[in-house]
């Protein structure tokens, strides 16, 4: 198994008490320490305002992130879970993409999905489609930055997104493999040879959206992101190697990947102490309801509980086909021991797993 670190943005209350004058020092620096660990990636979210409520709380932007973590980073990969497709254009969305790989010598995963936070979409002017355009934008989009990695241009006249020309220079660093299709499968001809290696960068399609996104996902992703109770996880899956079934796509191709909130310690005890730390910052912020509801968001969770639990888990899920797994760790701004707990015995347990 291969594993990601979340880096707290402010988007979940995980900056609250910090002066905003040291947020970046402290991001910067729990990059550099994951740079410096076991981590293959760190991962921030695309959003604006605070969840599950906004709030007048910072939430810093992640491409803006993704070019400061380029510079001050030297070996851990880059990426967001995940970009939504409907705040900006695919084709400059690519152009800056492009820029931070140059940046960063190539270490830049594009996360992408459909978009769903409401309140964000309308307060800065983007409406809010339905969710068929949401994901036709996610689908089209996703065709224009394929074109514009490979060909350095990009020309596209669709229902959502109109380009003409755009020129994306340079190429990205990275060098992905097309996505393996049938010759004359539904969705048209890759953009190069199955199996050919060509400017790109991986594509994380995020979502699970079993007729449309994980379709989305079959024809264009190297990862894909859902998450859920294993037995969700297990049928999001089954529709996914239907989808590549269908496209003549080899399944084995799409690592699958979910994220987990996690909170570790040595004893049972000791998680639920943890908990109730991270409820009582929230709950001025959240109120009972919200805060309750987190809670047992927790508690459900594959990353909750002893290093023992946590690796029995993931050990399960690594068993139905799970190959990647990305951690939010709420406490990491303030105290770093749970994250060196797990570094230390969940990691090295399912790293050849």
């Amino acid at each position: 198994m291969r594993f990601g670190t979340f880096l707290p943005q402010g988007w979940r209350f995980d900056l609250v008490g910090i002066d905003p004058a040291e947020h970046w020092a402290t991001m910067r620096g729990l990059a550099q320490r994951a740079d410096a660990g076991p981590w293959e990636s760190l991962w921030v979210y695309d959003h604006f305002h605070t969840t599950p409520v906004p709030s007048d709380e910072a939430t810093h932007e992640a491409w803006t992130l993704m070019a400061a973590f380029a510079a001050s980073t030297q070996r851990i990969r880059l990426g967001q879970m995940c970009t939504c497709m409907g705040y900006r254009n695919p084709a400059y969305l690519a152009k800056v993409a492009a820029t931070i790989d140059h940046v960063s010598a190539g270490r830049v995963e594009m996360g992408i999905g459909g978009g769903w936070y409401e309140h964000e979409w309308r307060a800065y002017g983007y409406g809010f489609p339905e969710v068929p355009r949401r994901l036709r934008k996610l689908r089209e989009g996703v065709e224009i930055m394929r074109q514009a990695w490979t060909t350095g241009t990009a020309t596209f006249s669709g229902h959502e997104y109109q380009v003409d020309g755009a020129i994306v220079r340079p190429l990205p660093v990275q060098k992905v493999r097309a996505p393996g299709l049938r010759a004359g499968a539904p969705g048209g001809a890759p953009v190069q040879a199955p199996g050919e290696a060509g400017p790109g960068i991986p594509l994380w399609i995020a979502g699970g959206g079993e007729k449309v996104t994980l379709r989305i996902a079959a024809r264009y992703a190297s990862y894909t992101n859902f998450t859920g109770p294993l037995d969700e996880f297990l049928q999001k899956d089954a529709a996914l190697r239907a989808h590549c079934s269908v496209l003549g796509r080899d399944q084995a191709e799409i690592v699958r990947s979910s994220n987990f909130n996690t909170i570790v310690a040595p004893t049972e005890a000791e998680a639920h102490e943890r908990l109730a730390a991270v409820k009582a910052r929230l709950l001025p912020h959240l109120g009972q309801a919200r805060a309750d509801k987190v809670e047992q968001e927790y508690l459900a969770s594959d990353g909750f509980g002893t290093p023992e639990q946590v690796v029995e888990r993931l050990s399960a899920r690594a068993a139905h086909g799970l190959g990647y797994s990305i951690h939010y760790f709420p406490e990491l701004a303030y105290d770093t021991s749970g994250v060196e707990l797990f570094e230390r015995e969940v990691i090295p347990a399912l790293t050849a797993v």
